[in-house]
């Protein structure tokens, strides 16, 4: 008898969701991403509604995944590799709540390990910078227009010209 594989979903906001998105899709055992729209008051947003700062939502990346084949410390490591969780409220260029740092956790468990991380990411930064990424209850998750759907893989690009700029600065 074939033991049916419990796959598990994770909740990131990291910025603009195009770049993340396709980070998380290059871990094996990723099964599936979506872009998307979560944490906010609003149901189905819209890009525009979100974009206007009226809706409170993040643009996050929900991750379907195979525990026995990627863990969530690794989708972790993902998250806190490719955004600066020291600024409110913005990555690079991008400005505006929907492009906050947040962790929307979906058991205890990845909420233990979430803050576990932001600790162990705090105590290497220097001070006075602050990790601001907030770690929350995922709440619902709306999935965001076709084509911002693996939108770099569909213009053959694995980042983001913000994401390479922020690596040349740093």
């Amino acid at each position: 008898m074939k033991k049916e594989i419990q796959l598990e979903k994770a909740t990131f906001g990291a910025g603009c969701f195009w770049g993340v998105e396709a980070a998380f899709r290059q871990i094996p055992g990723v099964i599936a991403t979506r872009v998307g729209y979560t944490g906010g008051h609003t149901a189905n947003p819209t890009y525009e509604a979100v974009c206007s700062h009226s809706t409170g939502h993040a643009e996050a990346v929900e991750v379907t995944f195979d525990p026995t084949r990627a863990s969530y410390e690794q989708l972790l490591d993902v998250f806190w590799t490719k955004h600066n969780p020291t600024t409110k409220d913005r990555q690079g260029l991008d400005i505006g709540s929907q492009y906050r740092s947040a962790i929307f956790f979906h058991s205890p468990e990845q909420q233990a390990a979430a803050e576990r991380t932001k600790e162990a990411q705090q105590a290497k930064l220097h001070w006075p910078r602050k990790i601001v990424t907030e770690i929350v209850p995922a709440p619902e998750f709306y999935e965001a227009e076709d084509y911002h759907q693996q939108y770099l893989e569909k213009r053959g690009r694995s980042s983001c010209t913000v994401e390479l700029a922020e690596a040349a600065s740093a």
